[in-house]
């Protein structure tokens, strides 16, 4: 049986069970063995007087009966037939009357369930024989009727009888105290001397009668006379001093004396000569003798059943207080056992569930407190389990010091992490301001620049800068600050997804499907532009250089869907889920997973504005990115910036509002149609694609209105062709974006 993963209180619960369970079945049966004893000295009384007095009187009256049977069977009347039933002597039938009487007494005293409550096996089955014995009396007497038997066989007949009885008497001295038991005992030989005394009795009235012994009567007479002196001896000998001087008082009685005078006589005269003794003396003798000894063995009897009801009493007052005491040790263990068991499972609980609590609940959320810059309290914490002064207390003790090198190490990294993202944003807020002055002196050199060649190349650095200010954008959000850019007014969805584009550096393998007219609020314009420009990046990294990508936006019923979509290998599905997870949660940032710092920021920037994002495999292969705008940042679409009405002065400043509008969203700079050795047979150049209708003036968001996008040259850059600057507009100007 494995206990191993068993609960504490079922541990417990075992370890206090077990014992008071063995314990009280100890008690259990302590107290059966000695009420038991107890409950057979109560029932020797019952026994005695229901069986003993009634047996001793059958007994008895078996004797006379067979005494004047053998006297029967020794005379012959004149005139009487030996086959006739009436010549059987009037003092045989009413011997018989009373034999039978006192027979019927036995019955009734034995048949009751007193008797068999109190009697054992071996007493039920001796007085069963018994009985038995008895029902074949009948029998017996009309052989005797009959002459069918001789005085030897009737003598054996009432011997075997009078044998069933004193087994039966035996069983009685069954008793649980010794010395009781081997009173009974002595009694019962006593009761068996004089049985043999009536034997003699027998065999001799029988000699008498007929004026001689018959053959074996003799021998039978001398072995009863030797027994009875045998069984007379050792019987005393068990008795108890006062008893044993009572016999002796009793043997010295001149009945006695004469008695055994004449049964030495007996012994000494042989088997042929007739007995000389003289009847009436013998008669005499015999029944003093006869009477004195049952009155004895009455005496006795009565006196040992009497000494059993005390003895009795004493036991079961003892069996009560030791039963007593036993139950109180037993009640008192198991209250113990209890009281121990439950505050060991109460406390081992309690330490248990303060600890998964502080494991699962508390010490994350110390560990967050911590991480969002919360200051907490060590001590409070961490509250102590228990505070015993035991192994429990001092396991909780540990456990709690273990929590308070926990939190102090989560306070330390804590503190290397902040430090961390000091770091990362002071090197990227000085790596933005370097960008930002180099984009608006970039700005400048392409107002002044006139060379077309010149220009191309001064917007292949633009779009250099471009990039690289997006990186250094991730490191203000991995630092967990906001980048720096933002719009006061809407952006339509068109222009957002260019200023995406125009932040990758294979732009020009990106592809604008179909848009759905939208607009999205300017506080989130910034990280949404980021958040694509990001997801295409990837999408154009880790797809193939001679393959598209392409971007949709449409309507969907939380808000606004755009789709990236690659032609790449994709990615499995178990990695594809566990993306998504992170996707769904924004995770702290990990130093280690370098490699998925792209998702990291998408992550951020996605929380930041409840922007769902979620990877799914494309149709046939690749991956498509939908980003889910919610509905509370979409807007309609804002109507595209009027046509200026009166250019600058040459040396006029452009709008710096526009001029950042335009290098964050590069609407006005579209990718460049390819060279046509490299061109697909019967695509649409990306120019041409992307491109809205109208003239290039007329771009939706533009920030500069004074270059328009010439023909493609080779390097796959777009040329600006400078122009005169038109009239001012008149309408108000473009609102301009948070810094």
């Amino acid at each position: 049986m494995n206990t191993r993963d068993w609960p504490i209180r079922s541990k417990l619960t075992a370890l206090v069970v077990v014992p008071v369970t063995a314990l009280l079945a100890l008690w259990i049966f302590a107290t059966t063995l000695t009420f038991g004893p107890a409950l057979d000295l109560l029932a020797a009384r019952t026994l005695l007087y229901d069986l003993g007095r009634p047996g001793e009187t059958v007994v008895a009256e078996l004797q006379r009966e067979r005494r004047l049977s053998v006297v029967h069977l020794a005379t012959d009347p004149a005139g009487c037939r030996r086959s006739s039933a009436d010549c059987v002597l009037p003092a045989l039938q009413e011997q018989r009357a009373r034999t039978d009487a006192a027979v019927t007494e036995l019955r009734q005293r034995v048949g009751g369930d007193e008797l068999r409550d109190a009697a054992g096996e071996l007493l039920e089955a001796r007085l069963e024989r018994l009985l038995t014995q008895l029902a074949a009396l009948p029998s017996g007497r009309e052989s005797i009727d009959r002459r069918d038997v001789d005085r030897v066989d009737a003598v054996g007949l009432y011997n075997g009888i009078l044998e069933a009885a004193f087994q039966t008497f035996e069983a009685l001295a069954n008793l649980p105290d010794q010395d009781l038991n081997r009173e009974a005992l002595a009694l019962t030989d006593l009761g068996r001397s004089r049985e043999l005394l009536g034997q003699t009795d027998a065999v001799l009235a029988g000699a008498l009668a007929a004026g001689g012994f018959a053959e074996g009567e003799h021998g039978m007479l001398v072995r009863s006379i030797g027994n009875q002196w045998f069984l007379a001896e050792l019987a005393v000998a068990d008795l108890p001093e006062p008893d044993q001087a009572a016999y002796q008082r009793l043997t010295e009685q001149e009945a006695f004396s004469r008695l055994r005078a004449m049964q030495d006589e007996l012994i000494a005269a042989g088997p042929s000569a007739n007995p000389t003794i003289d009847a009436q003396a013998w008669q005499t003798s015999y029944d003093t003798v006869q009477q004195s000894l049952r009155d004895f063995e009455l005496t006795q009897a009565d006196g040992l059943a009497d000494r059993s009801v005390p003895m009795a009493v004493q036991t079961l007052v003892r069996l009560a207080a030791a039963g007593l005491l036993g139950l109180i040790a037993v009640v008192v263990s198991l209250v113990v056992a209890l009281r121990v068991g439950r505050s060991l499972a109460q406390r081992l609980t309690l330490v248990r569930g303060t600890l998964k609590e502080t494991a699962e609940r508390r010490l994350p959320d110390v560990v967050d407190r911590l991480r969002r810059g919360e200051q907490v309290d060590v001590a409070r914490e961490t509250p102590v389990a228990d505070r015993g002064a035991d192994e429990i207390g001092q396991v909780a003790q540990a456990f709690t010091e273990v929590q308070k090198v926990a939190i102090q190490s989560a306070m330390v990294e804590v503190s290397l992490r902040r430090g961390l993202n000091e770091v990362f944003l002071n090197i990227a807020r000085r790596s933005q301001g370097l960008v930002h002055r180099q984009l608006a002196l970039l700005d400048r050199l392409e107002r002044d620049a006139e060379d077309p060649d010149h220009l191309a190349e001064l917007f292949r650095v633009d779009h250099l800068a471009t990039r690289l200010r997006r990186h250094a954008e991730d490191l203000v959000i991995l630092a967990g600050a906001a980048p720096g850019r933002g719009w006061r007014n809407p952006v339509a969805m068109v222009d957002l997804i260019r200023g995406a584009i125009s932040e990758v550096e294979s732009y020009d393998r990106v592809d604008i499907t179909t848009v759905q007219a939208a607009g999205t609020l300017g506080r989130s314009v910034g990280d949404i532009i980021h958040l694509l420009a990001e997801l295409i990046e990837n999408a154009t990294a880790f797809s193939p250089p001679d393959s598209r990508v392409e971007v949709s936006g449409e309507h969907v019923a939380n808000g606004y869907a755009l789709s990236v979509s690659d032609h790449g290998l994709g990615m499995n599905p178990a990695a594809i889920e566990e993306a998504n997870r992170k996707l769904a949660r924004s995770p702290e940032f990990d130093p280690t997973e370098t490699a998925r710092l792209g998702l990291f920021v998408v992550a951020r920037l996605a929380a930041r504005h409840q922007v769902q994002v979620r990877l799914r495999p494309s149709e046939g292969t690749g991956l498509t990115a939908v980003v889910l705008i919610p509905t509370e940042l979409i807007t309609a679409e804002p109507s595209p910036l009027p046509e200026p009405e009166a250019p600058p002065t040459a040396d006029e400043e452009a709008n710096p509002q526009q001029r950042r509008l335009a290098r964050a969203t590069r609407l006005t700079t579209v990718p460049r149609q390819r060279p046509r050795s490299m061109a697909r047979p019967g695509s649409t150049p990306p120019d041409d694609r992307d491109r809205p209708s109208g003239p290039p003036a007329a771009y939706r968001g533009g920030p500069d209105q004074r270059s328009a996008v010439a023909a493609a040259e080779d390097d796959g850059l777009p040329r600006r062709i400078r122009r005169q600057r038109p009239a001012k507009p008149a309408g108000p100007p473009v609102a301009a974006p948070t810094p």
